[in-house]
């Protein structure tokens, strides 16, 4: 039987940007139940894996609990920063977008980790 996937854009947002040659990409989760998941499944290594074409030396992965977050670096990805870069996304700023449309099996918990209107 094949599971489901998701987007993990559903249970997360994100935000990213340059720091010289590395890229600094945020996943912020919208519940607590959504962060716990990404602490279990969202490793330095998954990104590594999921980034593989940008050839990052390493990726590592920062906690922000406070926040429902991780913060990933991806070390030497961007060819040389953004003045000397000729890649199409010399500052990093889709990487969080790119992350998120990564496939994810859809959780058993899912109304738990789904963003809540306000009202």
């Amino acid at each position: 039987m094949t599971m489901a996937t998701i987007p993990l854009s559903t249970i997360a947002h994100g935000r990213s940007g340059d720091k010289g040659n590395h890229a600094n990409i945020a996943i912020i989760a919208y519940t607590p139940a959504g962060f716990e998941w990404i602490r279990r499944n969202l490793t330095g290594e998954v990104v590594q894996r999921y980034f593989a074409s940008l050839e990052p030396s390493r990726v590592e992965r920062f906690e922000a609990a406070n926040l429902n977050a991780v913060n990933f670096m991806l070390y030497d990805v961007l060819a040389g920063g953004a003045s000397r870069s000729l890649r199409s996304d010399t500052q990093g700023k889709t990487y969080a977008l790119a992350l998120l449309q990564m496939p994810i099996e859809s959780p058993p918990n899912l109304e738990d980790m789904l963003r809540r209107g306000t009202t």
